[in-house]
């Protein structure tokens, strides 16, 4: 058992030596440094050296060392001296270096290694420092002692084959570690700590040219030259190129490269911070064409360099807040163009649609990006689907069609490259090949903002009350979660900008969210994944591995869950509800509703974070074991419990009344025992459920307990015969006959329903302490109608209540005045785009995203097929007279739609996804349903004839019916 227990520990135990973070410890300890936050991120020999100077640096080889030295030293307390599980050890060791500890293990192997085996030690190092004194290159002789141990080991160790395979694993292990994170060694020297500087500058020797077909660093050589190698390597045309980083010797290029005539090269700038998300620095920085000769060559890199350094250049870093670092210059092989150009893959103009604007001429492309020379305009939508695409273009001229729409579609897969951030594409085309010559953020359309999630969340126009109280709760949880997962990695995250309003709607950050998921090593698109069913691509296992300890965090509050919940329920949020419900509101004075207005959101801040937690580990378990919508029992969300009770009062008021006018079924059930007893349950029902409205997240909109008309109108019409699909029984039946099977789903979708009720009912009691509060501000005569209160922000409600602003007294008609009337031009705002470019985004255009003639898009979110006619309804203002003959569209879906859905055929909302509540409803009453497609409320009109498909989500126009 000896040995077996050998292997264990050098498995566990060396991996975790390798992964101590003891240089970053050293690091911080002594220059108050996080290496991980700067240079390339590395934590590492040489970073400690050009981040912590001479001292740290020292230390940190001698801290590597000794891991190197132990890793041997453990594995001999189990197995002979010179085994090959020594080299095991120190694979298990870099293998920890790398993942956990994100450096090579370089220090570790050398040290390691000469213990293992001196001699073999002593020859490898004897000729890398003959080949690093002959040729000053690094890495020739990183990746040449790679080939030389292994090759060692196998001659003075020819009969110990797993010694040799060991040696060829380490080796081997350590090429690909160096092919995966950059080298601290090409970093700018000047950048570094002065008594380490002559060191790095020796270290660094003269390295041959960096070409564009490696992979980049841009922290090193700029955003241009880093981001074309990218595309490069993504396997798009750009022209082959090579880069000189800041401290590079411009000899080389003279030496490695020999422009000619026939062979003309074109030397650019790329600055570090140029092209980035922050800075475009367009035009600030020369480039050099037809570069013929080396003379010319050293002449054109010098005059890049220097224009490093102009006064304009100076002026736009500092009015941008960048920090002066260092040019690197990017010189290419020149495109003998044909046709050349710029593309948007967004209108920076109008911020707004699908539309892809491309500019273009006859011959080089420096005319058109000169501003010298009016180019061609074209407008191109690119529409994809599943296994094909269209292309519609506006405009013409010289340049042909085709090519034009070549570029538009490089621009549409350009950006959707860069996780949907606008591109800026410069192109050239020279008869033969469409090249790219350069592709950045379109920097006045950041960041961008998304209503896709937020519409479901928060729906339709919300007043300032609302968003002044939903905003802190919604951004406050959503960054407590990535703070536990990023930990440090979360600096420098500003989680007060996740959402925002546009036209007095909610919008989330999605560069801000890409960002965050960037960090935390999942895909950009998780979020949506997460609320609305979206594809979700595989994270690295690299991302994951440095994510696991947070990641480990968050799954252990998903596992606590139920525990966390229940124990909250019943210590605080229940015995809350009750203490508020025990109040006499109408009572207390303005100090005593805003008390217990704070006591409501102390009890909010644990819902709000239930109310995000248990949606997404219902999803994520749902998507996990593949649980189909269709064998869940939403029984427990409030909604769908109120809309079984009410069919069921329904079914027993038809038995009583036979007969009965529509109009008057209240008055009637009031002349019999039996009716008086249906209105007895009818009346329950409104005081159990009287706390859910239209929109359960806005306070502003009235509960059902306030205003019962719409509840008392679904009444009557399920009395009218409108009863659940026959579809939808079997499929409850469905439900609950795998309920058992699917219990590790089941329990968190029943957890969600539990907090949806909770939630929804602080939100009421929140509203109706607000309305009191109004209610004695009307009489005071400090407002002046009905609604005032919801067009102030909370902290001007405390104000008020403290009595401690006299100016906002004196100005509180003309402010509210002003909102309202925003608030009502906002409301206005029909076609509200479903992405908003940049923080002050224009006034919405007319609807220009291209659909096919017939059909419509959207995510399919409840199985079926229906046909019948479109009734548009985009508020719940007015119940409309529909039927099984109906097929609804509306805006989003709210609990307060919900009691139209069982008398329609089909739904069709603009917003929301499988989870959403119109979606859950759905599938409840058999009903297909269609979500997200996009501008619905008014490509559709009433009347028209459509057929959809829940499960492909697809909305058909019949040809042979039009809107009557």
């Amino acid at each position: 058992m000896f040995e077996p227990w050998g292997v264990f520990v050098i498995l566990i135990i060396c991996p975790l030596l390798g992964g101590l973070p003891l240089i970053s410890w050293i690091t911080y300890a002594l220059k108050r440094k996080q290496l991980s936050q700067v240079g390339t991120g590395n934590i590492s020999v040489s970073a400690a050296f050009y981040h912590g100077g001479k001292i740290v640096g020292i230390l940190a080889v001698l801290s590597e060392a000794f891991k190197g030295i132990a890793a041997v030293l453990i594995t001999r307390i189990f197995f002979p001296e010179g085994s090959f599980w020594e080299l095991v050890a120190l694979i298990a060791l870099v293998i920890g270096r790398y993942w956990m500890g994100r450096g090579a293990g370089t220090t570790n192997v050398v040290w390691g290694f000469v213990v293992h085996d001196p001699l073999v030690a002593v020859f490898v190092s004897f000729f890398a420092g003959i080949i690093f004194t002959i040729l000053q290159s690094r890495k020739l002789v990183k990746f040449g002692v790679l080939l030389l141990f292994p090759l060692f080991v196998a001659l003075l160790h020819l009969s110990d084959i797993p010694r040799i395979f060991a040696a060829v694993a380490l080796a081997g292990l350590m090429g690909w570690i160096y092919t995966k994170i950059p080298d601290d060694m090409k970093l700018p020297a000047q950048g570094a700590q002065t008594e380490s500087q002559a060191m790095l500058e020796f270290l660094r020797g003269d390295r041959a040219m960096v070409s564009l077909d490696e992979e980049l660093n841009a922290a090193i050589v700029g955003e241009k030259a880093a981001t074309l190698s990218q595309i490069k390597r993504w396997g798009y045309p750009v022209p082959k190129g090579w880069v000189l980083a800041p401290i590079d010797n411009p000899e080389l290029s003279t030496e490695f490269l020999q422009p000619s005539e026939l062979s003309p090269l074109v030397v650019r700038s790329s600055a570090i911070g140029e092209d980035s998300e922050h800075a475009s620095a367009a035009g600030q920085y020369e480039t050099v064409v037809n570069v013929t000769s080396p003379q010319a060559l050293q002449s054109a890199i010098a005059q890049v360099q220097a224009s490093y350094n102009h006064p304009y250049a100076v002026q736009y870093r500092r009015d941008r807040g960048l920090n002066d670092t260092a040019m690197a210059v990017l010189i290419q092989q020149q495109v003998q163009s044909v046709y050349s150009g710029v593309a948007f893959s967004r209108d920076p103009i109008t911020q707004q649609g699908d539309a892809i604007v491309i500019e273009a001429l006859p011959g080089s492309p420096t005319q058109v990006v000169s501003g010298k020379v009016t180019p061609e305009q074209y407008r191109a939508f690119v529409v994809e689907t599943e296994n094909s695409y269209s292309i519609q273009l506006e405009g013409q001229g010289r340049v042909p069609q085709s090519l034009i729409k070549q570029v538009a579609y490089l621009a549409y897969r350009l950006e959707k490259r860069y996780h949907g951030t606008p591109q800026d594409i410069e192109w050239s085309y020279d008869g033969q090949t469409l090249w790219v010559l350069q592709s950045r953020p379109i920097t006045t359309l950041l960041p961008i903002w998304t209503r896709k999630i937020a519409a479901e969340v928060i729906p339709g126009v919300i007043h300032p009350l609302t968003w002044s109280i939903n905003r802190p709760l919604t951004c406050g949880v959503w960054g407590e979660f990535f703070t536990l997962v990023l930990g440090d990695r979360a600096l420098g995250l500003d989680f007060t900008k996740t959402a925002t309003l546009h036209y007095s709607r909610a919008y989330f950050n999605a560069s801000l969210l890409g960002d965050i998921f960037i960090r935390m090593g999942l895909p950009p698109e998780s979020l949506e994944f997460l609320t609305r069913g979206a594809k979700l691509s595989k994270p690295s296992l690299q991302s994951t591995w440095e994510n696991l300890p947070g990641l480990g965090k968050l799954l252990k509050r998903e596992l606590n869950l139920e525990k966390d919940f229940k124990q909250d329920y019943h210590k605080r949020l229940i015995p809350g509800l009750s203490q508020l419900a025990q109040e006499d509101i109408d009572s207390l004075e303005p100090p005593k509703l805003l008390a217990r207005i704070d006591f409501i959101l102390e009890l909010l801040r644990y819902g709000t974070y239930y109310s995000i937690l248990a949606p997404l580990s219902a999803a994520l378990r749902q998507a996990i074991f593949r649980v189909k919508d269709g064998q869940i029992d939403h029984s427990v969300t409030p909604e769908v419990a109120a809309l079984r009770s009410l069919s069921a009062i329904a079914t027993d008021a038809k038995q009583v009344l036979v007969e009965f006018e529509p109009q008057q079924v209240f008055e009637q059930l009031k002349q019999t025992p039996e009716g008086e007893k249906i209105l007895q349950e009818f009346n329950e029902l409104l005081q159990d459920y009287g706390y859910l409205s239209e929109v359960g997240t806005d306070i502003s909109v009235s509960t059902w307990r306030e205003n019962p008309q719409m509840i008392k109108q679904m009444f009557v019409q399920l009395m009218q015969g409108n009863e659940p699909q026959a579809g939808a029984k079997d499929a409850i039946n469905s439900i609950f006959a795998s309920k058992r099977k699917r219990s590790f789903v089941q329990r968190r979708v029943d957890i969600k329903g539990r907090v949806t009720e909770v939630y929804s009912r602080l939100l009421a009691e929140l509203r109706w302490s607000f309305v009191a509060l109004e209610k004695i501000w009307l009489k005071s005569g400090l407002l002046r109608q009905t609604g005032d209160i919801f067009f102030l922000n909370f902290d001007e409600v405390q104000r008020l209540v403290g009595d401690e602003d006299s100016s906002l007294i004196e100005q509180l008609d003309e402010l509210v005045e002003f909102r309202r009337s925003q608030f009502l031009q906002d409301s206005e705002i029909i076609q509200i785009p479903v992405l908003i470019y940049g923080n002050t985004p224009p006034h919405p255009l007319a609807f220009s995203e291209l659909y096919s003639d017939q059909i419509l898009q959207g995510i399919g979110a409840s199985h079926g097929q229906a046909e019948g006619r479109v009734k548009v309804l985009r508020n719940l203002q007015d119940v409309p007279d529909i039927d099984r003959d109906t097929i609804l569209v509306v805006p989003y879906t709210d609990s307060g739609w919900a009691p139209l859905l069982l008398k329609v055929g089909g739904l069709i909302a603009e917003a929301g996804g499988r989870l959403s509540h119109g979606a859950i409803i759905a599938r409840e009453y058999g009903i297909p349903a269609v979500m997200d497609v996009r501008g619905a409320t008014w490509l559709l009109q009433d009347g028209q004839r459509v057929r959809i498909d829940g499960s492909r989500g697809i909305v058909e126009l019949s040809n042979d019916l039009r809107p009557e």
